[in-house]
């Protein structure tokens, strides 16, 4: 039986930090404020899985006052992510996400992230869709505040 998970994640933007999204670090003055490495797509896509999965979200397995994820890379929560659709006996069908982000612009890293998510998960690069749009200056992203995410994620799991 399929399920579906939605996950939603923001960080603001701040100097003295790198900015890595997707797995991608890329280049801008500013990046993203978090207890890891505060890859707003990968947090997405984490919470995504785990919601179709009926499990609490990424804080829940990765707390952020525990010092061991300071800095971490999100590519350990991926994994994690795909090792909770292994332990409920199921199968990620596949992952669909969009960065929101006024700047910089994300459209020229989006092959990259996708490569990164769908090693990190153990999937067909086809099975992952990720997908760039900005607030048109709507808003703290439109203000170029902060950058957010958003995915759904489907997985195949036993009666």
């Amino acid at each position: 039986m399929i399920h579906v998970g939605i996950g939603y994640d923001i960080h603001p933007l701040v100097e003295g930090r790198r900015l890595v999204i997707g797995g991608v670090e890329i280049p801008h003055p500013k990046g993203l404020a978090g207890h890891s490495d505060a890859d707003v797509l990968m947090h997405a896509i984490c919470d995504a899985i785990l919601g179709a999965l009926g499990e609490p979200d990424i804080g829940h397995f990765f707390k952020n006052t525990d010092p061991r994820w300071s800095n971490a890379a999100s590519k350990l929560f991926l994994q994690e992510a795909a090792r909770q659709v292994q332990f409920h006996q199921g199968r990620l069908v596949n992952i669909d996400a969009t960065v929101i982000a006024e700047a910089p612009k994300i459209a020229p890293h989006l092959q990259k992230m996708k490569v990164n998510i769908a090693e990190a998960l153990g999937l067909n690069l086809r099975r992952v869709g990720i997908k760039a749009t900005t607030n048109e200056r709507l808003g703290a992203i439109g203000r170029e505040e902060g950058i957010a995410a958003m995915a759904v994620a489907s997985v195949d799991l036993p009666e």
